[in-house]
């Protein structure tokens, strides 16, 4: 047996050795780790699919032939110019290009080969100035853009163009869009301008980082650290909103606070509006119509007061010292309790003309809401607005717009377009829609929006007769104003994944585009989300549009079918309370589905509040009639008989129970169709929408089952046999309580 020996050595030297042994160990492993990093990175893999990076994912091309097409498409890129419009530009396209090619194309002074990407404006780039585009650029207006396969110098390129640099970053957002969406790019003719002037997000944020009706965290604004931290999220924020084409960000809450318009925090602001100046997005503010008194010390805030408009003035030109851009003021004025010149017995437009007129030396403008109504009035909170804004066509200062819900009520699943829109042929009116799901499951319900969105754009006003779309009201063309703008109730939070569920964030995007092209479709929007943000993979595609342009309808059913609204629960809002009787009269359920022993409705016809008088003929008419009513706004217009018979055959009590039912079926359908696109996407993204759709059945149900019970109290009808019956008392779902609901 041979002996073995140890080798004696001295206690450091048995350390360094162990020491070095150990670190090129280390060193070898962070070498692999390195260059399968680095793998990972081309490959798209390197980042968590956590969602944070919204549609934007320049993840590399894995289709062979798709990628060798573009490829050999572009081999460089001429785009001159400095500014930071322009940087921004120039490197958004070179990232996106990198990412998508898997190599990063080189920038060259001029056409020498076949595939150079042309970028610039004629002041910026001398070869496109040299290429006679000006009758296409003119058609693209201010902020639009041109991409046209040409040839130059005898060279096939392409030509991203506009007037201005905004337009040329607009312009590369829709090229990198293209090809995320695997579209044929060799020949290319785009003339893309925007429909809407002003295309704004309004959040509803608060000074202490809440957010109402929000639901995707706190506040991305972190005043208490502005202006001297800038976080990171505030750059990725505005570059998403230009890739869709939004220029302006209402940053404050609706229900003002004046402390936001103080230097201290102007100050604040102005660092947020250099961050977002290089991608066309300006900021705006709400106005608080008693900051005079609040936080200027006068004894009124009277409108007409010399003093009060002294103080205004003085106000605005400070704010413009500030933000040299500033877009202007977002006010509400007597409503829900706010401030307004009512208090000093002025009009809405006497209130309005006095912040016009602060700002108008600026450029700027003041968004004035049509949200009001009053619960001492006995009319149909329905027709308040209208009742108060028609009278005051024409007497608004021209750097005015009215901001008017899509809806005559609030937000709700469905309501039919708004009366003002068409009546007001002298003032610009714009349009708030609500991005954040307030009525529709918060954050916990997939719900796409754009059909929504859609079926308000294209309602027909009859106000000029056939073709007066609530869409060219709102961009002007139907009474010629060059003044136009859009708004959408914000969904984003400080949440990681910015909207809370994954889905939610179609809905920003739908907003987005629409508000640039309101002729877009619902199912257009649909695809190019669903495969800038997860996939091309057309197994994925074709089910998951499905699931998506279905979903409102799908939530309709299971929450206020046939026209009902304003079922939610109280303050909250969160789930149904069709039961709720207490408290002012228009914050009740009771006030708008008035379910007795003879029917359900609200009756709005001429023998009722006569809310159809409101509208144009024929849509009053249609409306008006029990007989000619669209069913989906049936109860909405009328107290129907629950023995009404339906075109389904079924009577109305029927078909309200086939309709709360074929909701929650609907739902268990979404959530076997997405089971079957495992594998199809990340698991992480994957499993957080499977957990909120058995989240969504749930609530469906809950939804279900609470107003069927409670409808059934007045009906005295069975639910029919052929139904699970539910599994708790309406007792039961009466007596649930949420203090600590979100985005209250």
């Amino acid at each position: 047996m041979q002996k073995k020996y140890a080798v004696k050595m001295p206690n450091k030297l048995k350390c360094k050795i162990l020491r070095d042994s150990h670190n090129a160990k280390l060193f070898s492993l962070i070498i692999i780790l390195v260059v399968i990093g680095e793998f990972l990175v081309l490959c798209g893999f390197a980042q968590a699919e956590d969602g944070y990076r919204l549609w934007l994912r320049y993840d590399l091309i894995t289709e062979a032939e798709k990628l060798s097409a573009y490829k050999t498409a572009f081999i460089a890129i001429n785009m001159e110019g400095n500014s930071p419009t322009l940087n921004t530009a120039r490197k958004e396209l070179s990232n996106g290009l990198a990412g998508l090619l898997g190599t990063r194309l080189a920038f060259v002074q001029a056409i020498t080969k076949h595939g150079v990407i042309v970028v610039g404006t004629p002041q910026s780039s001398p070869m496109i100035a040299a290429l006679n585009l000006q009758k296409k650029l003119h058609a693209a207006g201010e902020e639009g853009f041109i991409i046209h396969s040409m040839n130059a110098n005898g060279k096939k390129c392409t030509v991203i163009a506009a007037q201005n640099d905004i337009g040329v970053l607009y312009g590369v957002f829709h090229f990198l869009r293209l090809l995320q969406t695997r579209q044929d790019i060799n020949v290319l003719s785009i003339i893309s301008t925007p429909k809407i002037k002003l295309r704004l997000l309004n959040h509803w944020d608060n000074l202490d980082g809440s957010v109402e009706r929000g639901y995707a965290g706190t506040s991305l604004w972190d005043w208490h650290k502005l202006p001297d931290y800038i976080s990171p999220r505030y750059k990725d924020y505005a570059r998403a909103n230009a890739s869709i084409g939004i220029n302006g960000t209402v940053l404050t809450n609706v229900n003002a606070n004046a402390m936001v318009l103080t230097a201290r925090y102007l100050e604040k602001v102005a660092a947020l509006a250099e961050v977002f100046r290089p991608y066309g997005l300006k900021v705006y503010l709400t106005a608080r119509f008693s900051a005079p008194v609040e936080i200027g010390g006068l004894p009124t805030a009277d409108p007409l007061d010399a003093q009060v408009r002294a103080w205004w003035r003085h106000k605005a030109d400070e704010i413009y010292r500030f933000i040299p851009d500033f877009g202007g003021f977002l006010v509400k004025a007597n409503s829900e309790g706010q401030p307004g010149p009512q208090n000093y017995g002025r009009t809405h437009a006497e209130g309005a003309n006095l912040l016009a007129e602060a700002v108008a030396p600026h450029g700027g403008v003041v968004m004035w809401r049509a949200f009001v109504y009053d619960n001492n009035m006995p009319e149909d909170r329905a027709k308040q607005a209208y009742n108060e804004f028609k009278p005051l066509d024409g007497k608004y200062r021209n750097n005015v717009l009215i901001q008017v819900k899509n809806g005559p009520i609030d937000f709700q699943p469905r309501e039919p377009f708004h009366p003002l829109f068409g009546v007001m042929p002298r003032t610009p009116l714009m349009m708030e829609f609500q991005i954040t799901q307030e009525y529709l499951g918060f954050a916990t319900h997939l719900v796409y929006l754009a059909p929504l969105f859609k079926e308000v754009l294209d309602a027909d006003t009859y106000a000029h007769g056939e073709g007066s779309l609530v869409a060219n009201v709102i961009d002007g063309k139907l009474d010629q104003h060059t003044l136009s703008g859009i708004a959408g109730v914000s969904n984003i939070g400080d949440d990681r994944n910015w909207c809370g569920h994954p889905f939610a964030q179609a809905n920003w995007f739908a907003f987005g585009r629409l508000a640039w092209d309101h002729r877009q479709t619902a199912e257009i929007i649909a695809d190019d989300w669903l495969r800038m943000t997860f996939t091309n993979n057309e197994k994925f595609i074709a089910p998951a549009q499905s699931m998506l342009l279905a979903s409102r309808e799908i939530t309709v059913n299971y929450m206020t079918p046939l026209g009902l609204h304003h079922l939610m629960g109280w303050s909250h809002h969160y789930g149904p309370g069709p039961w709720i009787d207490q408290g002012r009269a228009d914050w009740t359920s009771v006030y708008y589905h008035r379910a007795d022993s003879l029917g359900i409705g609200f009756n709005r016809s001429p023998s009722g509040s006569d809310a159809v008088g409101q509208y144009f003929f024929p849509v009053r008419q249609k409306f008006g009639d029990l007989a000619t009513c669209p069913e989906p706004y049936l109860l909405w217009f009328h107290h129907v008989p629950w023995q009404h018979k339906m075109k389904s055959g079924r009577t109305l009590w029927e078909e309200l129970c086939f309709k709360y039912y074929s909701g929650v079926d609907s739902v268990r359908a979404m959530r076997k169709t997405w089971e079957t696109l495992a594998g199809m996407i990340d698991d992480e993204r994957f499993s957080h929408v499977q957990a909120l759709l058995k989240i969504q059945e749930q609530e469906a149900v809950w939804w279900r089952n609470a107003c069927l019970l409670y409808f059934q109290t007045f009906s005295k009808l069975p639910i029919p046999q052929e139904y699970e019956k539910p599994d708790r008392t309406l007792e039961y779902y009466m007596q649930l309580k949420f203090p600590y609901a979100p985005g209250i």
